[in-house]
């Protein structure tokens, strides 16, 4: 009977990246030694570790996807007034979830929630001029974070990471399926 691999890392070398940057206690910000080599399991670490900075800084400075700042940009967008179940849905939130977020952003001042008087169901989530004004800096903000965030990238630099990510990204959807 033969020996199932699969669990085993590839023991292939990959040159070109860093030794210690495979070691999880690494300093984020050690530059990959030209000369150094990796495992196959080691650079997919290194390259999850990357993008895993990405994604918590965009989150957290970009307001993440189900945070204040894209709910206000998504209500000011649509002229200031949506459905609380229509942001529900665009976001992809639980009820009590998008509730909580809600909560705070009233009690910040930024929005107002009304019973929608032709469906009494339904809450209408409404800007108030400071979430009006929030939403036009929250806006600013990301349009300057999209000026500056590849301009250590050319433009066919720019192209290629595009089409890697829409690789990566159709790949991990395959996992789920």
């Amino acid at each position: 009977m033969q020996e199932s691999h699969a669990d085993q890392p590839e023991t292939s070398q990959v040159a070109g990246a860093s030794d210690a940057a495979a070691d999880a206690s690494a300093a984020p910000e050690a530059a990959p030694a030209s000369d150094a080599v990796l495992t196959a399991d080691d650079l997919a670490k290194e390259l999850l570790h990357g993008l895993g900075f990405c994604g918590h800084y965009m989150h957290f400075h970009g307001g993440g996807m189900s945070g204040r700042a894209p709910i206000i940009c998504f209500i000011a967008k649509r002229g200031g007034d949506v459905s609380q179940q229509e942001l529900g849905a665009s976001f992809e939130l639980k009820p009590g979830s998008l509730s909580e977020v809600l909560n705070k952003m009233e009690v910040a001042g930024l929005i107002e929630r009304h019973r929608n008087p032709d469906d009494r169901r339904q809450l209408t989530v409404h800007l108030t001029e400071a979430g009006l004004e929030q939403a036009r800096l929250e806006q600013e903000a990301r349009i300057r974070f999209r000026g500056n965030a590849f301009t250590c990238l050319s433009d066919a630099e720019k192209l290629q990471l595009l089409d890697m990510l829409k690789r990566i990204r159709t790949r991990w959807e395959e996992f789920d399926a």
